[in-house]
């Protein structure tokens, strides 16, 4: 798909991946909802687009969880821009790290980082269907390939959207949806590097586990991947190529791959 003249909106668009893909977009010409929890954040991203590209973007504060949060999404840039083209499922959050997490931890992981990619598509899939044309773009990790050490909550809700990615291809691939999944290892962002003070971030061992694993790209460089793998309609989006050869080894002999990974667990831990 070509995104000159489309309407995407990009959740978690305030920074890091998603304020890089929002204007990335618009500097290929679409027009852009930039949503985020912190609405401060949206409206500088999307001030600084329409610098570069007048009129090219909005920005919203908001749950993007929320079933009414991404209705009004949808229709802002319905008012805005146009029916909504492409939606970028990006916001994401690292949770609680072990079996230590409650009921609640593990809610508002399910809720941010696989249920706001279920109740978006819930609204824009059967319209998408309809028109014969859309595409779905839902950021997971390659710990929903892999796993993450020191990060349970992360790891099962990413395994969960590149599921929910996958069945949606599945389903409706042939009906004129289009599906990618984004999965890269570590991107600078605050997700990885939070602000001092900040309780959001991944822990101390999830966090080594990530940066020793390879090398952290800016999200710039994660964004023009996206536009690439959206321009070829390709579902699976490696940022980090050798992502795949770990995925590969993984599916090979699943329990030495165990193995090794309880042995690098013990390496960071300094077991």
């Amino acid at each position: 798909m070509k995104v000159a003249g489309k309407v995407a909106v990009v959740t978690g668009g305030g920074g890091g991946i998603g304020g890089a893909i929002a204007q990335a977009l618009a500097a290929e010409g679409a027009r852009v909802v930039v949503a985020d929890l912190d609405a401060a954040t949206a409206q500088a991203v999307a001030d600084k687009i329409n610098a570069d590209h007048p009129g090219s973007a909005v920005a919203a504060g908001g749950d993007v969880s929320g079933t009414e949060v991404i209705r009004g999404l949808i229709e802002l840039a319905e008012k805005g821009f146009g029916p909504v083209d492409m939606y970028f499922a990006n916001a994401g959050i690292t949770g609680a790290p072990g079996l230590d997490a409650d009921d609640a931890a593990w809610d508002l992981s399910l809720d941010v980082n696989l249920r706001s990619h279920i109740r978006a598509a819930q609204l824009l899939v059967p319209g998408w269907v309809e028109r014969g044309d859309g595409y779905f773009v839902s950021t997971a990790s390659a710990a929903g390939l892999l796993t993450q050490i020191g990060g349970a909550t992360y790891a099962v809700t990413k395994h969960a959207a590149v599921g929910f990615a996958e069945w949606l291809s599945v389903t409706y691939g042939d009906q004129g949806v289009k599906v990618s999944c984004l999965c890269p290892q570590g991107v600078n962002t605050k997700l990885l590097f939070p602000d001092e003070g900040a309780d959001d971030g991944l822990s101390a061992t999830a966090m080594k586990a990530v940066t020793e694993a390879g090398d952290v790209l800016e999200p710039a460089q994660v964004a023009a991947d996206v536009l690439a793998a959206i321009d070829d309609e390709r579902f699976l989006i490696l940022p980090h190529p050798k992502v795949l050869d770990m995925y590969r080894h993984k599916g090979a002999d699943y329990d030495r791959w165990l193995r090794g990974m309880r042995r690098y667990q013990a390496s960071l831990q300094g077991s």
